[in-house]
């Protein structure tokens, strides 16, 4: 019995539009807390470039919790509820702390 090769996505044809060859491999690993850049080739051949600067006091989410809140609200209200369930004397301690460290 002679095994036949599954097709996958390397075997259809690239579309003209899509152009990698100034692209670096890996690149999105970087946190984004440091902030990044985006480059945007219009239809006119000009190129715009935008910087994006993560906000302070953004909190990003491991990969395998996102699923689980699909907005800020959702992970602010499972947050709620994990401090109305914590003792009232640890939740005086961080908002001390967290006044001393500003």
């Amino acid at each position: 019995m002679k095994k036949t090769k599954a097709k996958t996505h390397n075997d259809a044809p690239m579309q003209a539009e899509y152009d990698f060859r100034n692209a670096v491999r890996g690149r999105a690993y970087r946190p984004l807390h440091k902030g990044y850049s985006l480059k945007i080739h219009k239809e006119d051949g000009t190129t715009v470039i935008q910087h994006f600067k993560i906000q302070e006091g953004t909190i990003l989410l491991a990969p395998d919790v996102q699923p689980y809140f699909p907005d800020s609200d959702s992970v602010n209200n499972a947050l709620r509820a994990l401090l109305s369930a914590m003792p009232k004397t640890i939740k005086r301690k961080r908002s001390q702390q967290h006044a001393v460290a500003r």
